[in-house]
């Protein structure tokens, strides 16, 4: 069910109402799904949307891992916590989002401006918090881009993301930050719409 509109705010936003209703009004998390496959071209066509999503220095430190062979659903389902296993068992795609902690080697391509752009991150921990942040802020992109390719998600933070990062990223150089089921809502995929705090709880002006 489509949460209600307050039909005054919603006259100052310039995108059309079933776009608005789309992204974040009808738009759930899922839990179950059907059969059908998500392609190799509907997650190139949500990346080729969202990868123009805003990432401090342009440093774009996502990295996503598509989880469709039988073998890699088996490495990963042990390691998700118990009431995430059967749908992610079940669900067409599962991607495992990292960030990627040494993003900073590609930023003398990312920011062809400036000079020596590396540096600023040469603090390991000051690279990983930026790292994970603006992952996060990528992997909100990405649900978004999901929801506009007509797909459902699933976001899932219950797992153990030591295990999943040791199982599909061994390099050291990555962090998993979070699990989500992509593909068709199935049968009973909703639970019920949760409260949201209202704009003077969370807005106010100085």
């Amino acid at each position: 069910m489509t949460a209600p509109v307050d039909s005054d705010a919603s006259t100052h936003l310039t995108l059309g109402q079933e776009a608005q209703d789309q992204l974040f009004r009808a738009a759930r998390t899922a839990n179950t799904f059907t059969d059908e496959p998500v392609t190799d071209e509907q997650v190139a066509a949500i990346y080729e949307l969202v990868k123009y999503g805003p990432t401090s220095m342009n440093q774009q430190p996502l990295r996503v891992v598509l989880v469709r062979s039988a073998e890699a659903r088996e490495r990963l389902v042990p390691h998700m916590s118990r009431g995430n296993r059967a749908k992610t068992s079940t669900a067409p795609l599962v991607a495992v989002l990292a960030a990627d902690l040494d993003f900073h080697e590609e930023l003398p391509r990312l920011v062809p401006t400036m000079d020596n752009p590396q540096k600023i991150f040469a603090d390991p921990a000051v690279r990983a918090a930026s790292a994970r942040f603006n992952a996060g802020l990528q992997i909100g992109y990405l649900i978004l881009g999901v929801r506009a390719a007509g797909l459902a998600a699933g976001p899932m933070s219950g797992f153990d993301p030591e295990g999943v990062t040791a199982e599909f990223f061994p390099d050291g150089r990555h962090q998993a930050l979070l699990v989500v089921n992509i593909g068709r809502p199935g049968p009973d995929a909703w639970r019920d719409r949760l409260p949201r705090l209202g704009y003077d709880e969370v807005v106010r002006s100085v």
